[in-house]
């Protein structure tokens, strides 16, 4: 079955459609940049042209950084505080007519990842953490997803982990690889000591192998840690997944 995923960030906002069996792609992603501000009414009326785009009228997954209970943003850490208490479900299927289901962004990512990625058949406690703008998480027991578990926003240092140990932080103080990675080892010994995963699986644009080759020597980990093998394709895939299991249960 195919279904149509689309990944909401807060640069661009990007579509394609999914062989969710497969776990790939088949169309090429179309991307269209972000609006500025992006509050729901203009982010909506973006995944509508990207719906069109497509000439879509199946189901569709769409993510969005933020904590989304019953297709309800409920936190905007990294978005436009108006989403907060948007029936996010209910306005994307009003502009593109299709039955839709959304999910936090590393939610889908981490979906993808126990589906098709480095957590595959994995039946122990795993977390993914995605690391951008924020740091994001997915938390997963015997390949069971553990809904908005929001890692990124333990506290460390008296503020959230994400302020003190994103990539977003890496570039505005402008640290060495090596000075982020100490930054980061923190939070990932916070992060066990907290909830002793056997895995994790370390997702976003950090993840990536011309990154990984400059700090992954200097992190270390009493559980197995490897990077994510899906990259800038996981949220699209890991959205549309979820709305096809939505579709089922539906019917």
């Amino acid at each position: 079955m195919k279904v149509l995923g689309i990944d909401i960030g807060g640069t661009g906002i990007k579509g394609a459609v999914v062989d969710v069996k497969r776990g790939e792609l088949v169309t090429e992603r179309h991307r269209i940049p972000t609006p500025k501000p992006a509050t729901p009414s203009a982010v909506a009326k973006t995944v509508g042209k990207l719906a069109r785009h497509f000439d879509w009228d199946g189901p569709i997954g769409c993510t969005l950084p933020a904590r989304i209970q019953k297709g309800v943003a409920k936190t905007a850490a990294n978005i436009d505080p108006t989403w907060i208490d948007t029936p996010v479900r209910a306005l994307f299927q009003e502009v593109t007519k299709c039955p839709v289901a959304v999910l936090n962004d590393a939610d889908a990512a981490g979906v993808a990842s126990m589906e098709f990625g480095a957590g595959r058949g994995r039946k122990d406690l795993v977390i993914m953490i995605t690391v951008g703008t924020g740091i994001g998480s997915a938390m997963f027991y015997r390949g069971r997803l553990i809904r908005g578990s929001e890692l990124g926003h333990l506290q460390l240092h008296g503020d959230s982990a994400e302020k003190y140990a994103s990539d977003a932080v890496r570039k505005s103080l402008d640290l060495t690889w090596a000075e982020w990675a100490g930054r980061f080892q923190e939070y990932l010994s916070h992060v066990e000591f907290l909830f002793a995963p056997d895995l994790i699986i370390l997702g976003g644009g950090i993840s990536r192998p011309a990154k990984t080759a400059r700090y992954w020597s200097l992190l270390s980990t009493q559980a197995e840690l490897v990077p994510a093998i899906l990259e800038n394709e996981a949220g699209i895939i890991g959205a549309a997944v979820t709305a096809r299991k939505k579709a089922r249960k539906r019917k």
